[in-house]
């Protein structure tokens, strides 16, 4: 045993590494052969490929046909369907449109409150074919209801299915629904699918305005086979700008729920890509595998009362499930772990078994280890982003070989903390050296009892370290590293996965984060890996396996048909001044950009009045162009009125030509006491006045198919003057026949997050 002890060990770990991953999700698929009455991914695939042959936007042909198929399909069901029409404004991002959400209801046999399905059938504007985001949920539904119903079972709940509308361009069918509609105030909780991304496990999420105990008790109880979910998670996203439908339900109604999103893949989100072949069968698995004991659960369960006052600390152990604890015992958990830390040291001290000078040198590499991992990572992506400036265009932060990156980082953070530790290995015991990784546990979960309870699951690790310590203290045995090994399982099932998700939800530029919880799981199993006659060929085998790792990534950086390139072109034609432009996010013209930008495009944007796109991204390159024959909107005012301290104002653009989106912009700061959009009011909960800064966005309004113009009624301080600019869009550059363009070449796509592909008029209007 001792002569392989070193062999098992490695075993061990390296298998429950691989068993973190691949226990997430499920690995069979359902086909058809199945019974009638369970899930199969195979039907609902068939959905799929129907409702993503093309790019379903508000506004589009498509959009229409894929409403009218989900219709159809629901129908057969034997459900009756309604379409809600209803123009809805969202404050947040001051975006509107006439949403038309596709609705019906499976009646319960009580009269209590109702369990809702939820997901979004528009794709993203305005080349994204939405297979993922969210076709993935649309079909998951539908083929749930299916089996559902086969059952013939008759659930307690009501069960309402909403398909909403005009998610992508503010969470609006989910603000028409609960704020317009009769059956949001009988909604006990939401169910909600989403994605961003193509592939990976499916990440529970919870929303609620209270706290987490009663709706973790009852997710567990549902029994998902493959729940992955943790406080931390749930923590970290409450405290991050992010939004799906159900932020709606919690926010303007009260009513919580579970999102169910995955994102790995994300660099097919809102692009071409995020297409019916790209999306992961397995992630469909996963899907489902919520979907079928939460829906079968909960349309029993009582939904009167989830709301509760406390939260609970909980995390997925795989073959386990969930686990969970009050937050309250994270402190105590702290306090008695801190005890316990300071029992052994003093114990270990006193008996001479742990050495003061040895105990304070193991700071020495788990710090440097730290550092310099640290350093490595941060700068080392930094360099790699200036060898291949081809990354920065893949405004999603994570390039297509990302998963190359995140597996060279951890090689060479390994590497390091090997190579470091190795010259202590043999002059200092390893009961003295794990005595600084667990010091700084213990101040991660002291700050974590303070700042982010959520995570107050990394007690585990910490309580790992205290009985590997007290196993070095009290054992005779001079070889532990089998024993150790097996007793590291539970905190590589937790704490392994989160290496990789964070750089993959969060970018590559989280890669940093990723090698300082390689650092601190390290300087755990010290006690292992000092165990280990050839540790110092391990090192270099990392090293050499970081080295072959970055060469791969690096050969994989191209573009090609599964990796396309992102780039953008619109045309801007200044109706005032008469002058026109094309221009580009992109940094540098390609093949294509080069037949609009020429080889000596200008710098930067065409005047200081455009709006930047979602992460900020900002015209960066135009060039002066002819003036094509474009058809202006009218524009009329209908009122202007001052009445006691208010100037009352009607404004009425009607488009002449096939639009998608007018864009208001206010040139100087302005005070709105009310601001009305096709009859809607933008909401305002304080009752306070909107108020907006020189060249911001007012509104941007997108064009459904029955919308004939944009209205928009206001009163602002009458002695204000107010000024707008508007940006009147239509996505059909390459349809126009003012423009001979040759299209992309078959490794290009249209750049997500921004406009693209449009013909732009802008028109100033002055009202003073």
């Amino acid at each position: 045993m001792k002569k392989y002890a070193s062999a098992i060990s490695f075993i061990i770990i390296t298998t429950i590494i691989y068993l973190s991953f691949s226990s997430l999700m499920p690995k069979e698929k359902s086909d058809t052969t199945i019974p009638l009455n369970e899930f199969s991914s195979d039907r609902a695939l068939v959905h799929l490929k129907e409702i993503t042959q093309k790019p379903h936007f508000v506004g589009t042909t498509a959009h229409k046909k894929v409403q009218e198929y989900i219709v159809s399909e629901l129908e057969k069901l034997g459900l009756t369907t309604e379409i809600q029409e209803q123009v809805a404004l969202n404050k947040k991002w001051r975006a509107g449109t006439n949403t038309q959400n596709i609705i019906a209801k499976i009646k319960g046999t009580d009269n209590s409150k109702a369990l809702l399905l939820l997901t979004h059938y528009d794709s993203a504007v305005h080349s994204s074919l939405g297979a993922s985001d969210a076709g993935s949920g649309v079909v998951t539904i539908l083929e749930g209801l299916r089996a559902f119903m086969t059952t013939h079972k008759a659930p307690k709940n009501d069960i309402i299915i909403l398909i909403s509308d005009a998610e992508e361009l503010g969470l609006l069918g989910a603000n028409a629904f609960v704020n317009h509609h009769p059956w949001a105030k009988d909604v006990g909780l939401v169910l909600n699918f989403e994605a961003r991304g193509s592939g990976g496990p499916s990440y529970m999420l919870m929303e609620t305005n209270g706290g987490n105990k009663k709706l973790i008790e009852q997710f567990a109880k549902a029994k998902p086979k493959y729940p992955v979910a943790s406080s931390l998670m749930y923590s970290i996203y409450k405290m991050l700008p992010n939004d799906t439908d159900l932020t709606v339900f919690r926010e303007d109604g009260n009513i919580q729920g579970y999102n169910f999103a995955f994102i790995d893949d994300h660099f097919d989100y809102h692009t071409e890509q995020d297409s019916y072949e790209r999306l992961d069968r397995n992630t469909l698995e996963h899907q489902a595998s919520y979907l079928i004991p939460l829906l079968n659960y909960f349309a029993d369960a009582d939904l009167t009362n989830l709301n509760s006052d406390s939260d609970n600390v909980y995390f997925n152990m795989p073959y386990m499930g969930m686990i969970y604890y009050p937050f309250s015992w994270v402190l105590p958990m702290i306090i008695i772990f801190s005890f316990v830390f300071l029992g052994l040291l003093i114990f270990g001290i006193s008996k001479k078994k742990l050495i003061l000078t040895q105990l304070f040198k193991g700071f020495i590499p788990f710090i440097f280890s730290l550092l310099i991992s640290g350093f490595f990572t941060f700068f080392g992506w930094k360099l790699i982003l200036k060898i291949h400036p081809q990354y920065q265009d893949i405004l999603h932060g994570f390039t297509y070989n990302g998963h190359w990156y995140i597996a060279s980082f951890s090689a060479l953070t390994l590497a390091i903390c090997i190579i470091i530790y190795n010259r202590y290995f043999k002059k200092i015991e390893a009961k003295n050296l794990i005595i600084a990784p667990l010091f700084i546990w213990i101040i991660i979960n002291i700050t974590i009892s303070i700042y982010l309870k959520g995570a107050g699951y990394f007690i585990i690790a910490g309580i790992y370290g205290i009985i590997a310590l007290a196993l070095l203290l009290f054992s005779k045995k001079e070889h532990q590293s089998v024993l150790l090994s097996v007793l590291s399982i539970p905190v590589l099932f937790i704490f392994v996965p989160l290496i990789q998700m964070f750089p993959i939800g969060l970018g590559l530029k989280m890669l940093v984060v990723s090698s300082i919880f390689i650092v601190l799981l390290f300087g755990l199993l010290v006690p292992i890996f000092s165990s280990y006659k050839n540790i110092k060929k391990l090192g270099r085998l990392f090293l050499a396996l970081s080295l072959l790792l970055f060469i791969s990534a690096a050969f994989k950086s191209g573009y090609s048909i599964e990796q396309k390139q992102p780039n953008s072109i619109i045309y801007v034609l200044d109706a005032d001044k008469n002058e026109a432009y094309w221009a580009s996010y992109n940094k540098k013209t390609d093949e294509f950009t080069n037949q609009f930008l020429g080889d000596t495009p200008t710098a930067g944007g065409f005047d200081n009045s455009t709006t930047a796109s979602k992460y900020g991204t900002k015209i960066k390159l135009h060039k002066k162009t002819e003036v094509k024959t474009i058809i202006q909107p009218q524009i009329e005012i209908s009122k202007d009125t001052i009445i006691d301290a208010f100037r009352h104002i009607d404004l009425k653009i009607t488009p002449q030509r096939k639009i998608n989106r007018i864009e208001l912009l206010s040139t100087n700061a302005l005070s709105f006491k009310t601001f009305i959009v096709n009859g809607e009011s933008l909401p305002n909960r304080n009752d306070s006045e909107f108020v907006f800064k020189t060249n911001s966005q007012v509104l941007s309004y997108y064009f459904a198919n029955n919308d004939a113009y944009l209205s928009i009624r206001f009163s602002i301080p009458k002695e204000q003057n107010p000024s707008f600019i508007i940006y009147e869009t239509s996505y059909d550059l390459f349809e126009s026949m003012a423009f001979d363009i040759t299209p992309r070449t078959e490794t290009m796509m249209p750049m997500p997050f921004i406009i693209n592909d449009a013909i732009i008029v802008k028109k100033q209007i002055n009202l003073d």
